[in-house]
């Protein structure tokens, strides 16, 4: 006799799976239609078919929801609707804008309170909440994307994970430092990858994507299968061209925006028994050729944009995850070893043709330990993890002849450099009910960072440093969540939750271009960063009406910020180091409404707004002022309407997003004219047209019009404007 086995191995890697029928397979496989907040099935098993047929008789059985399970929270599979955290989450694989997206960020473009800023049209660095870089965390599977070489500000790294090779996306907004340590302030994302069939066999699918803005051509290959009760398997290759990006009417083709990258993953299952699974994975990425425009003399000069003078800015960067994984399968623990190495190659030819080469590579080793239990006091969940990041750097430069002139003894980070990242965590859960309406979970975490550098430069005397600092933070949280009714399908949470950020080697040790006319230099005497966020929200959901609100204020206490020394270095740029200086606060509130007109009509909307203000050194002196946060999101609005038929083959959508003018500038931001035109980013509103269709078995099509008006406009903050009038088509064959 055959055993059975779940559907879906239990994503990030935190929990063992919801014993072995997942919620999908007790559907029994019937036809899904599917809705925002949730997944509607339609009820019934085989054995009531046949009994049916065997009658006679027609039964129609009433559709019912299950439950959508999140992981990120709490480190636990839990539903996402009684989960006391603001989280949304993003099906990469379903029918929808997220699975026309192009990358990882712009899949995130329809989440509240996330901005898809991006510096160049192959990265992308999303803000939430008002924070995005070194203080957002990115989790792969549940293992860190961030390392130590991260870099204030926008930064490329999220563009390196590859959505085709991912189930979904879970995004909590807000600090998660207690489960998840330095970084997770703004926000955390968790990249989640598909898992195995469920029952032997193999299949596959194979993908296409075509944009017509992007003169973009790219898809995916993917194989699965189960050679027997034990094992299974899933692995891809993904492979993308794109050309230069047209934007609206007026900017048209912005030149050397188009870039290549290749992807390819494996990841191989065993059930060791009933208790246990062994998971062994890998992941890599690579990206040539992207340019950031907005410093050469390639940028576009939109409502009064400057450029840079540099003749190329061209990064090359990959990614290679490994990682193997033992976990219970009934959540009482899991272990997960991983090496997460990041490669990042940057040519600069300035406009006198001298070539500055510079980059880094950074292999980090790491280890995360997690158990939980339930006991009279609730359930007890507790952790440990340890990070090694192996960083080498370099920086070299050239003659016009090609002749070399000097060799850097660092890159953008200190060269021959350690950085240690441990810590540990404890979390309960506990009902103050016997029926569960009312709960509370509480947690703290102690964390360890250490940065050792042998190789470190001085820009001034070129004398050489050497970095040995440490740093100890101890954090908490305190949420609750009350059930309005005995399902859960009306609560209301409220919390108190920090956060902090360690400092890094980039604080610590970089030496490169920061904004626009900025030099950043090496730094000591550093001190972690600490955030503290108190947030009240609500989820109702009472047909055919289904909200969701919160509102949050962070406060910042230490941020670090880059302040001017008053000297000007080689080329006129200014220096700036980093002080523990900045003080302030973020705060805003982020709604959406979902409202089933009929069974195939759905009408959706979003707000968001938030505001901010940082100490800071707003222009090249030593005085301190309070300024607006940098780039920080402006008020913006979304809403839809979708229309899908009841056999889940065809559905269509009306889609517009209006975003005011982003006005509210540092003088940071003032200065950055490459990227944000004089007096701020122009308000913008535009429309998308999409629609899909099942036209046969494993055959699906989707079809997207954005920006149907051809309209100009760009992210606030970002280095390129966003795609004009731009037909993207996406087809999609499983076998």
């Amino acid at each position: 006799m055959k055993k059975s086995h779940p559907l879906a191995v239990p994503p990030a890697g935190l929990v063992a799976d919801r014993g072995d029928v997942t919620a999908e397979r007790r559907s029994g496989g019937v036809r899904t239609a599917r809705r925002r907040r949730g997944r509607r099935v339609a009820a019934g098993s085989l054995a009531l078919s046949l009994a049916a047929a065997a009658s006679g008789e027609s039964i129609r059985a009433e559709p019912v929801e299950l439950p959508e399970i999140v992981v990120t929270p709490t480190r636990e599979a839990e539903e996402r609707r009684t989960t006391p955290a603001t989280i949304d989450v993003v099906k990469l694989r379903e029918d929808g804008a997220a699975g026309l997206a192009r990358s990882l960020p712009e899949a995130l473009r329809e989440c509240p309170s996330v901005m898809g800023q991006k510096t160049a049209h192959g990265m992308g660095s999303p803000f939430l909440r008002g924070f995005t870089g070194f203080r957002t965390l990115a989790l792969i599977d549940g293992i860190r994307l961030n390392n130590s070489a991260f870099r204030e500000g926008p930064n490329q790294y999220w563009a390196t994970v590859d959505p085709l090779a991912l189930d979904r996306l879970e995004v909590m907004l807000g600090p998660a430092s207690v489960l998840y340590g330095s970084d997770a302030i703004g926000g955390t994302l968790n990249a989640l990858p598909p898992a195995p069939p469920a029952e032997p066999g193999w299949g596959g699918r194979v993908r296409y994507r075509a944009s017509t803005a992007e003169s973009s051509h790219g898809g995916r290959v993917e194989v699965h299968g189960r050679p027997s009760d034990e094992f299974g398997f899933v692995g891809g290759l993904t492979l993308n061209t794109f050309g230069d990006l047209r934007g609206g009417a007026d900017v048209e083709r912005q030149r050397r925006t188009g870039y290549d990258e290749f992807a390819g993953d494996a990841r191989l299952v065993w059930d060791l028994g009933p208790d246990w699974r062994l998971t062994l994975a890998h992941q890599s990425h690579r990206q040539d050729d992207v340019w950031r425009t907005h410093r050469t003399v390639y940028g576009i000069g939109w409502k009064g944009l400057s450029h840079g003078d540099d003749l190329e800015h061209v990064f090359d960067q990959g990614r290679d995850l490994t990682y193997v994984r033992l976990e219970s399968r009934d959540g009482a623990g899991s272990l997960t070893l991983y090496r997460h190495a990041q490669v990042e190659d940057l040519r600069r030819v300035r406009e006198d043709s001298r070539i500055d080469l510079q980059g880094f590579d950074v292999t980090a080793w790491g280890l995360n330990l997690q158990a939980s239990r339930d006991s009279a006091f609730g359930r007890w969940t507790a952790g440990a993890d340890y990070q090694l990041d192996v960083v080498d750097s370099y920086g070299r430069q050239y003659a016009p002849d090609g002749t070399l002139k000097k060799t850097s003894i660092q890159g953008p980070v200190a060269d021959d450099a350690l950085y240690h990242l441990a810590g540990a965590y404890l979390q309960n859960r506990l009902p103050l009910s016997d029926d569960r309406r009312f709960e509370l979970v509480a947690g703290g975490r102690y964390t360890y960072a250490r940065a050792e550098a042998d190789r470190a430069q001085d820009p001034v005397s070129g004398e050489v440093f050497r970095i040995d600092d440490d740093w100890n933070a101890l954090v908490g949280s305190l949420r609750g969540l009350a059930r309005l009714d005995a399902d859960g399908r009306s609560v209301i949470y409220t919390g108190v939750s920090q956060g902090f950020r360690a400092p890094n080697l980039s604080d610590v040790s970089r030496l490169d271009i920061a904004r626009s006319n900025e030099l950043e230099v090496p730094t000591r005497d550093l001190d972690p960063e600490y955030y503290t966020s108190f947030e009240v929200g609500a989820r109702v959901d009472v047909a055919p009406v289904a909200v969701e609100a919160a509102i949050y204020h962070t406060e910042i206490d230490g941020m670090i910020v880059r302040a001017p020394t008053g000297r000007t270095l080689e080329d006129g740029l200014l220096e700036v180091v980093k002080r523990n200086a900045g003080d302030g606060y973020v705060r805003g509130a982020e709604g959406r409404v979902d409202i089933a007109l009929a069974p195939e009509w759905t009408l959706w909307g979003q707000a968001i707004w938030m505001e901010g203000e940082v100490d800071a050194y707003p222009e090249s002196t030593t005085v301190m002022a309070r300024e607006p946060v940098s780039r920080l999101m402006p008020t913006t609005f979304r809403a839809g309407l979708r229309w899908a038929d009841g056999q889940g083959r065809w559905w269509l959508e009306a889609v517009g997003v209006t975003a005011e003018k982003a006005d509210r500038l540092s003088a940071s931001d003032r200065r950055d004219t490459q990227r944000i035109p004089p007096g701020g980013t122009p308000a913008y509103t535009v429309a998308h047209l999409r629609g899909g269709a099942r036209i046969a078995p494993g055959l699906r099509v989707a079809l997207a019009l954005e920006n149907v008006f051809d309209a100009d406009y760009r992210i606030h903050g970002s280095g390129v404007n966003e795609p004009g009038r731009n037909l993207v088509v996406a087809a999609e064959w499983s076998f």
